[in-house]
C-alpha cells in the first residue's frame, strides 16, 4: 500500500483518514470516507483499484467530476475509462472490450447508465471487486442534492455480485451517515470521518440589505484585487447582472451558469483555472470537479440553498492550506426564492394519479412505454420529481426499467441516394435500397419508418440503427435522433391507484417539509451567537472543532442580526379576481376545467411547471405578482377564496 502510494502517486505519506479507509477496502470490507472538500477522498478508491484483482466501478453524479478524475488517472498511467452519452458506438465498444479483457482497472459511469439494459447485461459479465459511490450523500432522502437513481445502487451491488462498496462524500450529517451505513451494511468502525473544521477559512456573515449588496461586493473584492474569487448567486439572470456590475466597477468578472453554451462555459472555466480570469459569478453549476487550490475568496451574494451547499461551496476556498475568506451577504429578501424551488418540485396529487392511470393503461401489454417530456407535460410534474416518482414505483416493485430508445430517426443525404445504394452488393444492397424507399423524404430530411422496414424487409430495428450509424461514420449521411422513449416492465397491475396516489403524494409533501426546514436551519446558523466554525462542525456531527475558532465574524464580536425583508401589503387587501381572472379563463379554455389551488399558487408565485409552458403563463397578467410572499401564505389565501 505504501509502496504504491509513493511509486504511482508520488506521495510519501497518507493524509488524515486515507490509510484507515484504504486499509478497510483492502481487507475486503465496505467503507465510507467522509472528508472535507479537497482532502483527498479520490485516493481512497484510486489506490485500492490498483491492488484489487478485478475492476473498480465508480458511479459519479456529474460528467465534470468524471472527466476531472479521468485526466488525473491517465496522468499517473492508471488504466481508467468512462462510458458516457457523448461517446461514439466504437468508443463505447472499445471501453467494453478493455473492461472484459481485464485491461481496465477503473470504469467510471453516471448513475443513469445503470438503467440501460444493454449496459447492465455487459457489466453482469465482468467481475467487479469494488463499487465506488462518489458524492454518496445523494443516496439519502435526508441529504441535499438527493438523486432518486442513487436509491437503487444497493440493489445493483447485489445484482452484479459486487462484494464491497466504498462511499465518498464531503457533506453528510449524522442522519445521512446512518442512512448510507445501513443501505450498504457498513460497520461503524469503517466509517472514516476526518471532521469538518477548516482552520484556514475565515467565515463571515454580514447582515446586508438587498439594496446595499452590490456596493458592498464591489468594495470587498476591490480590497482583494487580483485574488482568485468565486461569487455565488441563486439565479442565472443575477449572475449576468452582478458580473456586468463588477466589470463596470473595474473588477474583471464573468458569469458562469448552466444557460451558457457549453464551449463558452469551458472557455471561462479554463481562463479561471489558468489564472487569466480571477473572478467568476456563478450559480451552483460551477465548482463540482474544480480542483483549483488557490481560491482565496468565496462570496455568497445570495443565500446558499442549505448548510450542506454552503459547506461544499466554501470548501472550494483555500485547498492549498493558505488563509482564505468566505463571506455571506445575508438578508431574508431571497428566502422565498429558495423556498419556491422546493414547492415547485412537489407534484399535485392529480398529477401523480395521471401517471398511474397512464401506467395502468399498459396493463394488457405488460410493458409501459412513454416519452418523458410529454408525460411530464400531461401530469404537470417537473422532470426531476417525475424521475423520483418512477424510482419510488420501482422500489415498491410495481415497475422495472428495461431499456430506452429514440422514437424518431431522421437523416440528411450527404451523397445522392443512388450512390449510397451503389456502395453495397447483394443482400446488403437490397436492404439499403429498402431503407431509401421506405424513408419519407421532405425537402432536406428523410424520416426512417421502422414499421415499414420490418413489414417489407423483415429488418429488425437494431439492424436499421446500426446501418444508419455506419453511414454517418462514413460521412454519407448526417443523422439525428429524437424523442427518447423509456420502456418499463409492469410487474404489478392490480394496485389501488387512489390509495397509491395518496401515499406517494404524502411522501413528496414530507420531503418538501424537510427541505424547507433545511433552509431555516441555515438561517439559524448564520444568525448564531455561537462560533460559526463550531456550529458548522456540530451540524455535521464533528465534536473535535474548537468552541471558539477565533477566525469567524461571531468570534470577532459581530453576531449577524439579519434584516427583515421590506414590508408587503397584506394578502387580504389583494384583488383575487384582478390577479387570477385572466389565468383562470385561459386555463379553463385550454384544459376544460378551473385550475387547482396549488396551480394558482404556483402561477402567482412565479413557479414554472410544465403546463405553464403550453399556456404561455409568463405572458398572462398576474404571473409572479406575489413572488415576494411566502408560498404557504399565498396558498392559504387562495384556498380561502
Amino acid at each position: 500500500m505504501h509502496q504504491t502510494l509513493e511509486q504511482v502517486f508520488g506521495y510519501r505519506q497518507f493524509r488524515a483518514g486515507q490509510e484507515a479507509a484504504i486499509s478497510a477496502v483492502l481487507a475486503g470490507r465496505s467503507a465510507a470516507a467522509i472528508f472535507p472538500t479537497g482532502s483527498g477522498k479520490s485516493l481512497c478508491y484510486q489506490l485500492p483499484a490498483l491492488l484489487l484483482p478485478h475492476l473498480t466501478l465508480v458511479v459519479s453524479p456529474l460528467l465534470a467530476l468524471i472527466q476531472d478524475q479521468l485526466a488525473f488517472l491517465q496522468r499517473h498511467g492508471i488504466a481508467a475509462a468512462s462510458i458516457d452519452s457523448a461517446q461514439s458506438r466504437d468508443e463505447v465498444a472499445d471501453v467494453m472490450s478493455r473492461a472484459r479483457s481485464g485491461e481496465l482497472k477503473i470504469l467510471m459511469i453516471s448513475v443513469e447508465r445503470l438503467k440501460n439494459e444493454r449496459f447492465r447485461h455487459f457489466i453482469s459479465q465482468v467481475p467487479i471487486s469494488l463499487l465506488v459511490v462518489d458524492e454518496a450523500h445523494c443516496i439519502s432522502e435526508w441529504g441535499h442534492n438527493f438523486r432518486p437513481d442513487y436509491l437503487k445502487l444497493p440493489d445493483y451491488q447485489r445484482e452484479f455480485k459486487i462484494p464491497q462498496a466504498l462511499l465518498l462524500t464531503a457533506t453528510a450529517t449524522p442522519h445521512v451517515i446512518d442512512d448510507m451505513q445501513s443501505k450498504f451494511a457498513i460497520a461503524p468502525d469503517d466509517v472514516v470521518s476526518t471532521g469538518f473544521y477548516r482552520a484556514n477559512l475565515t467565515l463571515r456573515v454580514e447582515p446586508t440589505p438587498g439594496r446595499d449588496k452590490r456596493r458592498r461586493l464591489v468594495q470587498w473584492l476591490g480590497e482583494r484585487a487580483g485574488q482568485p474569487s468565486i461569487v455565488y448567486v441563486t439565479l442565472q439572470k443575477t449572475a449576468e447582472f452582478v458580473a456586468a456590475h463588477l466589470a463596470q466597477n473595474g473588477i474583471p468578472a464573468h458569469a458562469y451558469h448552466a444557460g451558457l453554451p457549453h464551449d463558452k462555459r469551458e472557455s471561462i472555466q479554463r481562463q479561471f483555472m489558468d489564472g487569466r480570469l480571477n473572478c467568476i459569478v456563478a450559480t451552483i453549476a460551477f465548482g463540482m470537479g474544480i480542483d483549483k487550490s488557490d481560491i482565496r475568496n468565496v462570496v455568497h451574494f445570495d443565500l446558499p440553498k442549505s448548510i450542506e451547499n454552503y459547506s461544499q461551496e466554501i470548501g472550494r476556498a483555500g485547498r492549498d492550506g493558505a488563509g482564505s475568506e468566505c463571506l455571506v451577504l445575508a438578508n431574508r429578501d431571497s428566502l422565498n426564492v429558495l423556498e419556491n424551488f422546493v414547492y415547485g418540485d412537489t407534484p399535485e396529487r392529480e398529477g401523480i394519479a395521471r401517471v398511474l392511470d397512464d401506467l395502468l393503461s399498459a396493463r394488457h401489454d405488460g410493458q409501459w412505454e412513454f416519452l418523458p417530456l410529454p408525460l411530464s407535460e400531461m401530469s404537470n410534474i417537473r422532470q426531476l420529481p417525475l424521475k423520483t416518482l418512477l424510482v419510488q414505483l420501482e422500489l415498491r416493485g410495481i415497475i422495472a426499467p428495461r431499456y430506452s430508445y429514440f422514437a424518431e430517426y431522421r437523416f440528411k443525404y450527404l451523397i445522392e441516394p443512388h450512390e449510397l445504394v451503389a456502395r453495397f452488393q447483394g443482400e446488403r444492397q437490397q436492404f439499403v435500397q429498402a431503407l431509401v424507399e421506405t424513408s419519407s423524404r421532405a425537402r432536406t430530411w428523410a424520416t426512417v419508418n421502422f414499421d415499414a422496414m420490418y413489414q417489407q424487409y423483415h429488418a429488425e430495428r437494431s439492424r436499421v440503427v446500426t446501418a444508419l450509424d455506419f453511414f454517418q461514420e462514413k460521412g454519407w449521411i448526417e443523422l439525428e435522433s429524437k424523442q427518447m422513449t423509456e420502456v418499463y416492465s409492469l410487474l404489478v397491475s392490480d394496485f389501488d391507484a387512489k390509495a397509491l396516489s395518496e401515499e406517494l403524494h404524502d411522501y413528496f409533501v414530507h420531503h418538501e417539509t424537510t427541505e424547507v426546514a433545511r433552509i431555516h436551519a441555515m438561517l439559524d446558523l448564520f444568525a448564531s451567537e455561537q462560533c460559526l466554525s463550531h456550529r458548522l462542525a456540530q451540524y455535521f456531527g464533528d465534536a473535535q472543532a474548537p468552541e471558539r475558532c477565533g477566525h469567524c465574524s461571531v468570534c470577532a464580536g459581530q453576531v449577524a442580526r439579519l434584516p427583515e425583508p421590506p414590508a408587503l401589503m397584506p394578502l387580504e387587501q389583494q384583488n383575487f379576481e384582478a390577479l387570477c381572472g385572466d389565468f383562470i379563463g385561459k386555463h379553463r379554455g385550454a384544459r376544460g376545467h378551473d385550475p387547482s389551488a396549488e396551480c394558482l399558487t404556483r402561477f402567482l408565485c412565479g413557479i414554472s411547471v410544465p403546463q405553464f409552458t403550453r399556456l404561455k403563463a409568463r405572458t398572462i397578467a398576474g404571473f409572479a405578482v406575489l413572488e415576494d410572499y411566502p408560498y404557504a401564505a399565498v396558498r392559504d389565501w387562495v384556498l380561502s377564496r
